[in-house]
């Protein structure tokens, strides 16, 4: 492993990913809960997918924005899940420049998706509670499938810089990536010339994709907000507000782990790295397991048809 750390190179032909440093013997352990939430997340997603497409009555735009949803969680955890599993259970440290490469794209670029899937997801709750009788007409499938479309193109366009910079630098001090996979940042400090530009355009995007998404969340439920607080009963209250709570919980837990992951990677926060580590492993552990899990438990439609699933193969 040593010469690893003293080799210089113009362009590596390999990067060697450390994992978690200073947990390296609790690796395999480590790695049960890390295989368990990838199954739940492989499982629920897919079960999404499943129930929205053989259930009529779902077709409706947030059961599509949901299946967008649950294809980038899947795409998400299955760009990072397998190498570091493989790491854990079988030290296979190596991955391919060009595949670090690849997997930092989808990474970020996958995680932007999301971003603004979550915003589009705003926006139908927006319409459906303060436009209910123009929900239909505003938000017909030609529009669902120009959102999505967009959402899609944001993430997988913005992002492309990432690995285009990253290709250009001169990597002359070591190809040891003291991380579980390839990320933006600790692949582009590797480098031995100026990284500033890939830095503040980390910067830019932090600030599109948690900041002007947030706030236009912020917008949309305050105006679903205001409208809530007209209704005439406390129930109807309580039930129109009921129809946000999983899309509310799926945004706390998108936004809560990834914006702290990223600012404590880019300006490095006094706190231990296997921390920073552990934190950038649960924004993309956590969300995809827990958003299939939060709409079926909070969906009534979704709960019912799985419920009778069940129901049918215990007949």
């Amino acid at each position: 492993m040593s010469d690893y750390n003293t080799t210089y190179f113009t362009n590596p032909s390999t990067f060697i990913l450390q994992g978690i440093p200073g947990l390296e013997a609790a690796h395999a352990w480590i790695s049960i809960p890390f295989f368990i939430m990838y199954i739940i997340t492989i499982l629920g997603n897919f079960t999404i997918l499943f129930i929205v497409k053989m259930e009529p009555s779902l077709h409706e735009p947030m059961y599509y924005f949901l299946c967008m949803l649950a294809i980038t969680d899947l795409v998400l955890s299955t760009s990072t899940l397998p190498t570091i599993l493989s790491n854990f259970w079988f030290n296979s440290k190596e991955i391919d420049f060009s595949a670090c490469l690849t997997q930092l794209y989808f990474v970020h670029s996958f995680s932007a998706i999301e971003s603004g899937i979550l915003v589009a997801m705003a926006l139908d709750r927006y319409v459906a509670i303060c436009h209910p009788l123009r929900h239909s007409t505003i938000l017909n499938n030609p529009v669902v499938a120009k959102i999505c479309l967009a959402a899609v193109l944001q993430g997988a366009i913005l992002v492309l810089p990432f690995p285009i910079l990253a290709r250009q630098w001169p990597y002359c001090r070591t190809n040891i990536i003291p991380y579980t996979h390839c990320e933006h940042m600790p692949v582009v400090k590797l480098a031995c010339s100026d990284i500033h530009i890939s830095s503040y355009y980390g910067l830019f995007l932090l600030f599109c994709f948690c900041g002007l998404y947030v706030i236009f969340i912020v917008i949309s439920y305050t105006q679903i907000l205001r409208a809530i607080f007209r209704l005439p009963t406390k129930d109807a209250r309580l039930k129109t507000f009921g129809t946000c709570i999983s899309h509310l919980c799926v945004i706390l837990t998108f936004y809560t782990p990834n914006l702290f992951s990223s600012l404590m990677t880019r300006f490095g926060l006094k706190m231990p790295l296997h921390l920073h580590i552990l934190l950038a492993n649960i924004y993309l552990l956590v969300p995809p397991m827990l958003n299939p899990i939060i709409y079926g438990v909070r969906t009534k439609q979704i709960r019912d048809r799985l419920l009778g699933l069940f129901t049918l193969k215990g007949k």
